[in-house]
């Protein structure tokens, strides 16, 4: 399968606008935002656990990255309730589940494959003193690619030239870029040599974003 799999296109999809679609595992929802391969996939999702419902153990062989944007998600490494972000690097595994219920917005397969270095963040926590009406968290950067969270006040913007394409979720609020208006759940993708200028609307935003790791978007190794 493949699905917004032309990294040399700008891409925006209206994420809440999209039906749930059933996974393998009962109980545990997606919307498809990009995708190349089938369930093995390079694949950037956001899926939904009804309460109660779990995903049978399982390794990540090309490694998992995930922010909950609501409700608390659970496996044997803790319970990561809205606002956190993981990395789990290839080769490590675990059992999801979430007791009460959560979204989380994922992507697989997108690691260095040698990258091991398991971590979790609050994302809030590690926001720095807001510079122009942007408050900016540096999440997690390597030699290919740097992850970010934001606050944009009303009004602020958020701008990014970075080299190696340009990724952006909005988590709440809404922003103005390329003459669109991106609501809660858009999510935004510019290729190589693109920029960012986006404009935070009146109840201000906020905003996940990876740069720099279009170049090295391939499909699974299976």
């Amino acid at each position: 399968m493949e699905l917004n799999a032309d990294f040399s296109q700008r891409v925006v999809v209206h994420s809440e606008h999209l039906e749930w679609a059933a996974s393998p595992m009962p109980g545990v929802d997606r919307r498809m935002l990009d995708r190349i391969g089938g369930e093995v996939a390079r694949a950037t999702t956001i899926v939904r656990y009804a309460p109660g419902s779990k995903f049978s153990e399982h390794t990540h062989t090309g490694g998992e990255e995930f922010i909950v944007l609501d409700g608390v998600f659970q496996d044997e490494h803790g319970d990561f309730p809205e606002g956190s972000y993981v990395r789990n690097p290839p080769t490590t595994a675990h059992t999801p589940s979430s007791e009460q219920g959560c979204t989380i917005f994922v992507k697989l397969w997108q690691f260095d494959m040698e990258d091991r270095i398991q971590f979790h963040k609050t994302m809030s926590d590690e926001l720095c003193a807001p510079v122009n009406g942007v408050a900016t968290a540096l999440l997690h950067r390597d030699a290919r690619e740097t992850v970010t969270f934001s606050h944009l006040e009303a009004g602020a913007k958020l701008e990014n030239s970075d080299a190696g394409g340009i990724e952006m979720l909005v988590i709440s609020g809404a922003v103005s870029e390329g003459g669109e208006t991106l609501n809660r759940g858009a999510w935004l993708r510019l290729p190589e040599g693109a920029t960012l200028s986006a404009t935070a609307g009146p109840e201000g935003a906020k905003i996940w974003m990876k740069t720099g790791h279009l170049p090295f978007a391939k499909p699974p190794v299976v």
